[in-house]
């Protein structure tokens, strides 16, 4: 799957020490609720029925990021050097699309927390509009979240 920017192929299991590295650095794990993990865990993250797991690549085959697609939406990184060039709202963007168009998903949407603007403003400008703000935190979250959903008219 392509977007203008960046691809996005399957995260298979020569992924997994890359993935387990990338979580290790704290620029990324704090916005993932500070989550480490091992290669036997993380490889069966990648391997759950319910979520699909993408490798972010530019468009030069450089790998720079995670994208998972769950049953309500998505979720994303990018490595610390990958950020601020609109890498990550031309992959999310080509996602949605994708899955808005293949008809696997009737709306998409993300959950970051309050505190992440730079989170909030990239996927703004992947297209996604803010739903709701202020949500307690759950299972799923450890402070305060914002619900937005893909519209591709933002």
């Amino acid at each position: 799957m392509r977007g203008k920017r960046t691809q996005l192929r399957r995260a298979t299991h020569a992924d997994v020490e890359r993935l387990v590295d990338w979580h290790a650095d704290p620029d990324v794990a704090r916005y993932w609720d500070d989550e480490t993990f091992t290669s036997v865990e993380m490889a069966a993250r990648i391997a759950r029925a319910d979520v699909d797991a993408w490798i972010v690549e530019t468009n030069d085959d450089d790998p720079i990021g995670y994208l998972q697609v769950h049953p309500d939406g998505l979720d994303m990184f990018l490595v610390p050097s990958a950020r601020g060039r609109g890498l990550g709202p031309d992959a999310a963007r080509a996602m949605a699309e994708h899955l808005l168009a293949s008809g696997s998903h009737r709306r998409v949407t993300v959950d970051p927390y309050e505190w992440n603007e730079p989170a909030i403003r990239a996927w703004r400008r992947a297209g996604f509009a803010e739903v709701s703000r202020g949500h307690a935190p759950d299972d799923d979250h450890l402070a305060p979240w914002v619900l937005m959903e893909y519209r591709s008219e933002c």
